[in-house]
């Protein structure tokens, strides 16, 4: 499942996208995150994947796991950016996205990470 901020505009759409693609998604605020374990500042710093077995995926790998679980042509666009050398580019670039959020498009005032 893929955890994300649900109070971000961005983080909102962003799942929205990966959701009717056929990955499980849930906002960080409906869940009880102690059960993953997660905390609040680790959902709003990135995006988590938790596999079956309990495993945690943050930023990047979050995305490129939910990529593969949607399947058909998206497995190989998530099977690419959890492995080397695109996953090597792809931390910096989900960084520096997740640090830009506010400034993206379907952004709103909660979308900007505070510290």
């Amino acid at each position: 499942m893929l955890i994300f901020d649900g109070d971000c505009g961005f983080c909102k759409a962003s799942a929205r996208w990966i959701e009717e693609r056929g990955a499980p998604v849930a906002a960080s605020q409906t869940l009880e995150l102690d059960e993953f374990p997660l905390t609040v500042s680790e959902v709003d710093e990135a995006a988590w994947w938790i596999d079956e077995s309990g495993e945690r995926h943050r930023g990047h790998l979050a995305i490129g796991h939910a990529l593969i679980a949607a399947g058909g042509a998206w497995r190989l666009m998530g099977a690419l950016l959890v492995n080397p050398p695109v996953s090597w580019l792809a931390e910096p670039v989900y960084a520096l996205v997740a640090r830009n959020r506010h400034r993206l498009p379907g952004a709103t005032d909660a979308c900007e990470v505070r510290r």
